[in-house]
C-alpha cells in the first residue's frame, strides 16, 4: 500500500489555478466550469500534515460521484462528470489528474458550512458537556459521548479560509444567505442527511454527522457541491460495533486526529509527520468506507 505513488500537490500550467485548499486544487477550465483535483493532502485540526495518504484523492473523489448521483433526487449538483476520459483535451494532457478529478460547473459558493449532526461527538460532544446544549440547540440531560440525538440538528458553521471554522447561531446563519436561502439550506441539509444515513445503515455504517456546501450557477439555482458525505466531511461509524458511551469504531479522519491526540503538539503549524502504519491504516478506512458504501472496489 505504501508503495503508491500519491500526489500531495499539483501544478499544471496549461490551466489557471485559482485556489489551493487544505485538500482540493481548483482549477479554471473555462468561464462555467471549474476542475476540482483531490490531490491526497490531509488535514487535522485545521493543519495539513507534512506526509499524503496514498489513494485519498481518488476515495474522495469516487465516493462523491456515487452520493452526487444517488442524491440527484433531492437537488441538482455541480459535478458534470468524474469520467478523465470524457473531460476538455486541456484536462487530459494531465495523467496524473486521472482518478482524481471532478469537471463541475462553476458556482457562487455560500460562505457557509451547512453542518448535520445526528450523534453527539466532535465538537458537539465538547459543546453540549460545557452547556447542555449543542450550538445553542437544547438538549436532553445526561447524554452520553455517541449518543443518538432525539432528531438530527442543524448546526452551521462559517467557512475559513484559513484557521477553524467556526460554529455560529442560526441567527448569524440567516443574517449571512437571507431568510429564504437560510430556510433552503437547512431544509436541504437535512433531507441529504436523512436520506444518506438511512441508506448508508442498510449497508452497516452510521453516519454520525455531515458537512455540506452548496452554490447557485448562473440562474440562480441552488447546487449540491465540493465534496459530498467522504470520509474527510463526515463521521462513518460501525454499525456493527456501536456503543455510545465512547469514541466509536470510525472509516474516517477520526482515526488520524485520535493518533494526533497521543502526542505532544500544540496543534499549530508545523505538523508532525504520521508514521507509515498510521498512513496506511488511515488508506485502508478510507477503502472500506468507499467498498462498503457502493459496493464496489476502487
Amino acid at each position: 500500500m505504501s508503495a503508491v505513488k500519491t500526489v500531495s500537490e499539483t501544478n499544471e500550467v496549461g490551466l489557471l489555478l485559482i485556489h489551493r485548499g487544505k485538500v482540493r486544487d481548483v482549477y479554471q477550465v473555462n468561464d462555467k466550469q471549474l476542475l476540482l483535483v483531490a490531490t491526497d493532502r490531509i488535514s487535522a485540526f485545521d493543519c495539513v500534515m507534512p506526509n499524503a495518504i496514498p489513494r485519498k484523492g481518488a476515495i474522495l473523489t469516487q465516493l462523491s460521484a456515487f452520493w452526487f448521483e444517488r442524491l440527484k433526487n433531492l437537488t441538482e449538483n455541480h459535478l458534470i462528470t468524474t469520467v478523465f476520459d470524457a473531460m476538455p483535451e486541456i484536462v487530459r494532457l494531465t495523467e496524473e489528474f486521472r482518478g482524481r478529478s471532478s469537471l463541475v460547473k462553476k458556482t457562487k459558493v455560500f460562505p457557509v458550512e451547512c453542518v448535520v449532526r445526528g450523534y453527539l461527538e466532535g465538537s458537539g460532544w465538547k459543546d453540549y458537556r460545557a452547556t447542555g446544549k449543542v450550538c445553542g440547540h437544547n438538549l436532553p440531560p445526561e447524554l452520553r459521548q455517541g449518543e443518538k440525538l432525539p432528531q438530527p440538528i442543524f448546526t452551521p458553521a462559517t467557512k475559513a479560509q484559513t484557521g477553524h471554522d467556526e460554529n455560529i447561531t442560526e441567527t448569524e446563519f440567516t443574517n449571512l444567505v437571507g431568510t429564504n436561502v437560510a430556510e433552503k439550506l437547512k431544509s436541504l441539509s437535512l433531507k441529504i442527511y436523512q436520506e444518506a444515513s438511512e441508506y448508508a445503515l442498510t449497508r452497516g455504517i452510521i453516519i454520525a454527522d455531515a458537512k455540506f456546501e452548496f452554490g447557485t450557477d448562473d440562474s440562480g439555482n441552488i447546487l449540491l457541491i465540493d465534496e459530498v458525505l467522504t470520509p474527510d466531511s463526515s463521521r462513518f461509524w460501525s454499525a456493527e460495533t456501536y456503543m455510545p458511551g465512547k469514541s466509536q469504531e470510525s472509516f474516517d479522519k477520526q482515526f488520524v486526529r485520535d493518533y494526533l491526540e497521543t502526542l505532544d503538539w500544540n496543534k499549530q503549524p508545523p505538523a508532525p509527520e504520521l508514521p507509515p502504519e498510521i498512513v496506511e491504516a488511515t488508506t485502508a478506512r478510507y477503502l472500506d468506507a468507499y467498498r462498503i458504501l457502493t459496493g464496489k472496489e476502487l
